[in-house]
């Protein structure tokens, strides 16, 4: 799934998601196709959610974001 259907399906939510696929251009993270892992009420609720799946399978890319971000803004560190 691409970002802006995610907006649409998942309106003001909290989610965590998998980069299914990615690239990255210069410092920035683009994620090129987008599975939702979990729906979440609040912020604090979608971090601890990413973590233990972080912590499960660290080889797996996830992000906790907000729909109402028009465009996902991921810096690589």
């Amino acid at each position: 799934m691409h970002w802006m259907n995610i907006r649409k399906t998942y309106p003001n939510q909290w989610l965590v998601i998998e980069a299914i696929k990615a690239h990255s251009v210069k410092t920035k993270r683009l994620l090129d196709k987008i599975a939702v892992m979990e729906t979440c009420l609040d912020g604090t609720t979608a971090m601890q959610k990413y973590r233990r799946l972080h912590q499960q399978h660290p080889e797996r890319e996830f992000y906790f974001v907000h729909t109402s971000r028009r465009q996902l803004n991921i810096q690589e560190r």
